[in-house]
């Protein structure tokens, strides 16, 4: 697929199609990471740690009173003899 750069600012950037975003993976918003390999510009998903950040959304929930049960009528059978 042919493109033009175009100016942005001081800048110089790329219009990059939406189909091609949903190919790897990534969206309106997500971060990415950028490198250059043997002369060509490598655009891939910013791959964060697995559930990074939801320690702090979790407190975010419960302080907002939101951190409950999401079907509090459908328990597990051995909820009341768990430990934590």
């Amino acid at each position: 697929m042919k493109t033009a750069l175009r100016k942005i600012g001081k800048s110089q950037g790329v219009i990059i199609p939406r189909p091609l975003l949903m190919e790897i993976g990534a969206g309106e918003n997500d971060h990415v990471d950028m490198k250059v390999e043997q002369g060509r510009i490598i655009i891939a998903p910013f791959n964060r740690e697995p559930r990074a950040g939801w320690a702090e959304d979790s407190k975010r929930l419960a302080e907002a009173g939101e951190g409950g049960l999401i079907w509090p009528e459908f328990p597990n059978k051995d909820d009341e003899s768990l430990e934590w």
